[in-house]
């Protein structure tokens, strides 16, 4: 099978050379080019390749918003970003707008085409730039989460518990033998300093990181 590819980028030396390389694979073409977004949209929409390269920085319409469009429209289209840029300001918007590869132009071209290849198979090879983001990113996120949860008291866990039972004040009070008031004020903290808007999001946040009370109680 032929991998039917479209290439996106503002740079025609870019894309020339890419077209010109990725054509002397046996099981790839280049179906199409597009130098700005805008465009980068209406060719997917028209040729429906396989897989898009595309650019971060392109005018009109970036690689950012072209990408949301075409998988808004095409949920299941392959996009692979190719860019210059390997920072977590750019690594992670791209693939949380759909992106499903991310690549870097100063990569082996060989490394370029091995990555398509996977690409294809279901399978994300990143760069060891962009996997260090990618780590990093996650990492600080845990760290975030970690650091919200230790800013509550253990009154509060165990109000927060008690709420992910789905528990009324009154029943939490009665639970943890203390006035209706006091757990107002308890839910009212929990709220705030885990950044949430209601008991709904509390309880789920509470779920999510384990800190379920016992249904027996």
């Amino acid at each position: 099978m032929t991998i039917k590819i479209v290439i996106a980028d503002d740079h025609h030396i870019v894309r020339k050379g890419l077209t010109l390389f990725i054509n002397t694979q046996e099981d790839m073409e280049v179906i199409g080019e597009a130098k700005n977004g805008q465009e980068a949209v209406e060719i997917t929409n028209k040729l429906q390749p396989d897989i898009i390269l595309m650019d971060l920085s392109m005018p009109i319409l970036d690689g950012l918003q072209a990408t949301k469009r075409i998988k808004e429209n095409n949920p299941e289209m392959k996009i692979m970003i190719l860019t210059s840029f390997s920072d977590q300001d750019h690594v992670i918007p791209a693939l949380e707008v759909g992106a499903a590869g991310y690549q870097l132009k100063d990569s082996n071209p060989d490394d370029l085409i091995i990555a398509v290849r996977k690409l294809m198979n279901g399978e994300h090879q990143f760069p060891e730039k962009v996997t260090s983001q990618l780590l990093s990113h996650l990492t600080g996120k845990k760290d975030k989460t970690k650091h919200l949860l230790d800013e509550l008291t253990k009154r509060e866990k165990e109000v927060l518990k008690e709420i992910a039972c789905g528990k009324s004040n009154k029943e939490i009070a009665f639970s943890l033998e203390i006035t209706e008031k006091t757990v107002k004020t308890h839910v009212s903290n929990i709220l705030m300093k885990l950044q949430l808007q209601d008991r709904t999001q509390a309880a789920l946040y509470a779920v999510k990181h384990g800190l379920v009370c016992d249904q027996n109680l």
